[in-house]
């Protein structure tokens, strides 16, 4: 389980992603298609549910316009 801090970081995470995707104008479907994973995955992602891979983490970053190195 993880801690609390880390739930917390992974929900501002989700936050973020879902910001960028709506101002965007994309869908969770679309995110998940181009990002190569299912839009089930994605949603929990969004949710802060999930502690992704880096590498999800930034195909994610790339459909939504964000430079991963630019983010860390």
């Amino acid at each position: 389980m993880n801690s609390r801090e880390d739930q917390i970081a992974l929900g501002e995470l989700g936050a973020t992603l879902k910001s960028a995707r709506e101002r965007l104008g994309l869908s969770q479907s679309q995110v998940a298609a181009q990002a190569k994973v299912s839009k089930n995955y994605y949603a929990i992602i969004e949710r802060g549910e999930s502690n992704l891979t880096y590498v999800k983490l930034h195909r994610i970053l790339k459909v939504l316009k964000i430079d991963s190195l630019k983010t860390f």
